[in-house]
């Protein structure tokens, strides 16, 4: 007599099995005690196991214990697997239904694997107990010892008050990271210690933070270098080792202490893009390595490692666009040798040089005939000569630039970089040194020329930033004079300054040039009421300044204007 169909979980509703049916009657038993451990029975684990989190029998759930998402804004939750419970958990119970179509055999195979899935002895590391964490396995729980050079940054900051030029703003903390290089150094972000007042920093596994001093600040590159005095902070430290220039595709780990928690956090990705990217904090373009690695806020400063353990960058910034999801960038190597050189030949840091000129591409076929130029001739027309540029000199508008150092510049401005790479011809200009020398190749009214141009800093109309020196200004007969900085715009016109703040000044801020080494650009920042400026007290931000009217190291200032605008002398 067949047993009538039954439903998967509950026990079989027939008679007792005749002798003849007593292989049916084994198969229903075994199934039966197989259905016990269906998906809503958690499998037993030792609760002093800290790698399974214990579970609440009214649950229902197996395995770890559903996360909880971090209340910290900006993060999403992490969201687990669908049915919970070890892999080897999901994949026995999906074959839970279909034992009533196996044999005999197959169903005590099976049950005899799901019994040894319940006894955590059985199975070499499924749930290792306590003991085995800590103490039996030390060597293989060991972090590589690249892990323990990085360290938290902890900093004070007290920023400029620009509205009121002779105070500061509360000072207000943040948190970075940082590595520890050869020397008793540490490596972090320029802007992670910008107007510092106290820098502390503590290694990985302390609870004691210890005082930093701050040796140098490259605002250009982000990169910010401080040391330690107390010798305990450098014991059983081993430095940073850099790897070179890394290759597409090639994978990176991020190491830190991004937000979202106190200990040390690991990222992993790979290198997606290698050129000259823009620096946001510095406002310049230097050579940069693209990255799929998650850089959040509190990674500023830390390091990127290789597969073997060499540092290939610092994560410094990323992108945060609707469009864009996973874009983070890191300092390569060739900057950071750059800046650690440069430190150590001048004991301070002088800065990358630049050539001194605006450009323009020649891919236009007519425009190229019309300067002149030859089929089997590239290169970029100079726009602009910087007037306290030492190229000031020597190049001329409308002059070709066809090669620098000996390497041939194409006409879009790029040149060669690596097997099937180009990048602009800036990235040669970026690994010269402040006083050094390049050799130009020219081409001026169809002739070739070669010129020995020394490379200096940039001297900006409106400086991109104060480098820690209080702002400048100037109070006469309660008015407020103060000089332009991109730090001035932002504190009086925010975070979009460049759309908000008046047109005049933005002109000055993108097209202006420097015409002599002291030269400033000033503004009425406010009037302080007084009798004897009484009617300008609504005069706040207006440019002043006129550079036919400049007398060296005086100041003139009348009260006729022109167009609104208050006609100052100011250098």
């Amino acid at each position: 007599m067949e047993p009538p169909p039954r439903k998967r979980g509950r026990p079989l509703k027939h008679p007792k099995a005749a002798p003849s049916d007593s292989l049916k009657s084994r198969v229903a038993s075994d199934l039966n005690e197989y259905n016990s451990l269906s998906p809503s029975t958690p499998v037993p684990v030792d609760l002093a196991d800290p790698a399974v989190s214990p579970v609440d029998p009214r649950s229902g759930q197996r395995g770890r214990k559903k996360p909880v998402a971090e209340k910290v804004e900006g993060l999403a939750p992490i969201t687990p697997d669908g049915g919970g419970g070890s892999s080897s958990d999901r994949e026995l119970s999906k074959s839970v239904g279909d034992d009533s179509e196996l044999p005999a055999e197959g169903v005590a195979r099976k049950r005899n694997k799901k019994s040894s899935l319940g006894n955590a002895d059985d199975i070499k590391g499924h749930a290792p107990s306590l003991e085995d964490a800590t103490g039996g396995r030390d060597d293989d729980l060991k972090d590589a010892p690249f892990m323990d050079a990085v360290v938290k940054v902890f900093c004070v900051h007290t920023e400029p008050n620009f509205s009121l030029p002779w105070q500061r703003k509360r000072q207000f903390s943040s948190n970075s990271s940082g590595f520890i290089i050869k020397g008793r150094r540490v490596l972090t972000n320029a802007h992670s210690v910008e107007h510092h007042t106290q820098v502390k920093v503590k290694k990985r596994g302390s609870d004691t933070k210890y005082l930093a001093t701050v040796l140098a600040i490259g605002t250009e590159c982000d990169i910010a270098m401080l040391t330690v005095s107390n010798d305990e902070f450098w014991e059983d430290v081993t430095p940073v080792n850099f790897g070179s220039l890394p290759r597409l595709q090639d994978g990176v780990t991020v190491v830190g202490y991004p937000i979202g928690g106190d200990t040390i956090s690991v990222t992993s990705g790979v290198v997606s893009r290698i050129e000259v990217t823009s620096y946001v904090h510095g406002a310049t373009e230097l050579l940069g390595v693209q990255i799929d690695a998650a850089i959040n806020a509190g990674n500023s400063g830390g390091p990127a490692f290789n597969d073997r353990g060499e540092c290939v960058g610092i994560a410094f910034q990323s992108l945060k666009h609707e469009d864009a999801e996973n874009i983070g960038y890191v300092i390569p190597t060739p900057v950071i040798d750059h800046f650690i050189t440069d430190y150590v030949r001048n004991n301070d840091y002088t800065g990358f040089p630049i050539l001194g000129i605006e450009w323009q591409k020649m891919e236009n076929p007519d425009l190229r005939k019309a300067l002149g130029m030859k089929s089997t001739q590239k290169g970029v027309r100079i726009r602009r000569v910087e007037p306290t540029a030492p190229a000031f000199a020597q190049l001329r508008a409308s002059d070709i630039l066809m090669s620098f150092d000996g390497i041939d510049i194409a006409n879009d401005g790029t040149v060669p970089f690596r097997h099937g790479e180009r990048i602009g011809f800036s990235y040669l200009v970026s690994k010269k040194y402040s006083g050094e020398c390049a050799k130009v190749k020219i081409l001026r009214d169809g002739k070739s020329k070669e010129f020995d141009i020394d490379l200096v800093n940039h001297k900006r109309l409106v400086p991109a930033h104060i480098k820690g020196k209080p702002p400048s200004y100037y109070i006469l007969a309660g008015i407020v004079f103060a000089a332009i900085s991109v730090p001035y715009l932002r504190s009086e016109y925010g975070k979009d300054y460049d759309y908000d703040a008046p047109v005049k000044l933005l002109d000055k801020l993108l097209h202006s040039m420097s015409q002599s080494e002291d030269e400033q650009l000033v503004v009425v920042s406010q009037v302080l009421v007084a009798d004897i400026n009484i009617g300008y007290e609504d005069i706040v931000n207006t440019q002043v300044g006129d550079r036919s009217t400049r007398v060296q190291k005086e100041f003139l200032c009348w009260s006729g204007g022109v167009n609104g605008w208050q006609c100052c002398g100011f250098q």
